[in-house]
């Protein structure tokens, strides 16, 4: 079942079986204030079991691209369009949260991003980046990296 991300009043619905669901749902709570903010979209996200296309994008870009496997399991999924982009988001339950901006005419922005919750230390498989750190009021500090999609997905 869907569930529309309320930044409002932050929750962890579908996140609670991280260790870290409230830093976590945070994180997820900032995702939704930055699309609503910009877009005027509402951030929805579905249990990863229902997604398991989405995540098999995700995973074949971040494999492909860099060789990447992600260990910890995924909890849920977001997809939206917007301006011609489509986000996909995914929330692990190891508090990481992973999306691909994906520029959908020729030539367009595409990237892969990740997120840490925070109190979370970056896993074995992304230990080769550099992480830029960022304060929020819902997620206190995040700490995030990038990549730029060379391939065509």
């Amino acid at each position: 079942m869907a569930y529309k991300v309320d930044f409002t009043n932050v929750s962890t619905v579908g996140l609670e079986s991280s260790p870290v669901a409230d830093a976590l749902a945070g994180l997820r709570a900032n995702e939704a204030r930055y699309f609503k903010n910009k877009y005027d979209h509402d951030f929805t996200t579905v249990p990863a079991d229902k997604a398991k296309k989405k995540i098999a994008y995700v995973n074949k870009i971040l494999k492909e691209e860099r060789d990447i496997v992600i260990k910890s399991p995924p909890l849920e999924v977001s997809e939206p369009e917007v301006d011609g982009i489509r986000w996909t988001h995914v929330f692990y339950e190891n508090g990481l949260a992973i999306n691909v901006l994906y520029t959908l005419a020729d030539k367009g922005k595409r990237a892969v991003g990740f997120k840490l919750s925070e109190g979370m230390e970056p896993p074995e498989e992304l230990s080769s980046f550099k992480w830029a750190r960022q304060k929020s009021k819902l997620a206190g500090t995040i700490r995030g990296s990038y990549f730029v999609i060379k391939g065509e997905y």
